[in-house]
């Protein structure tokens, strides 16, 4: 019984939550988010670079893991009643958020959750769209 409780849970936090699906920036600023646009063209170049950023200087992969599954991927262990980190492979999670929404939490954080702001602090906002590109590929865009 305790190895299908097991399967279950895996599925459901690899699938992502309903957490996954509610925006992670404030009401008061979403039109503001969603209307940035990523002034890069995207390269094989500057996805190299987001994922380079995304396992190495911004360390996403620690809490969202190698595969952008979030939930306990990264290792992570999430506390009672705190969202899991998001799962970037989800295809309902990659139709729901703008490239604008990634790049405002990337610089704010996102609100609800342990996500810090990194930027400017620990990465550049060319880093910032490199890793929103790379966060794409997840999805398989």
């Amino acid at each position: 019984m305790s190895f299908v409780l097991f399967i279950l849970t895996s599925a459901f936090a690899w699938a992502g939550s309903l957490g996954d699906l509610k925006p992670r920036v404030p009401p008061e600023r979403l039109e503001e988010a969603q209307s940035f646009q990523n002034p890069f063209t995207p390269s094989a170049d500057l996805i190299a670079k987001g994922k380079k950023i995304y396992e190495g200087k911004a360390y996403c992969s620690a809490c969202h893991g190698l595969e952008g599954a979030g939930g306990t991927s990264g290792g992570r262990i999430t506390p009672p009643g705190a969202e899991p980190p998001t799962n970037f492979a989800d295809a309902a999670w990659q139709g729901a958020r703008t490239d604008g929404e990634i790049f405002w939490i990337l610089k704010h954080g996102s609100h609800g959750t342990d996500m810090a702001p990194y930027m400017p602090l620990y990465i550049s906002e060319e880093d910032a769209w490199a890793v929103v590109m790379y966060l794409r590929k997840f999805g398989g865009t």
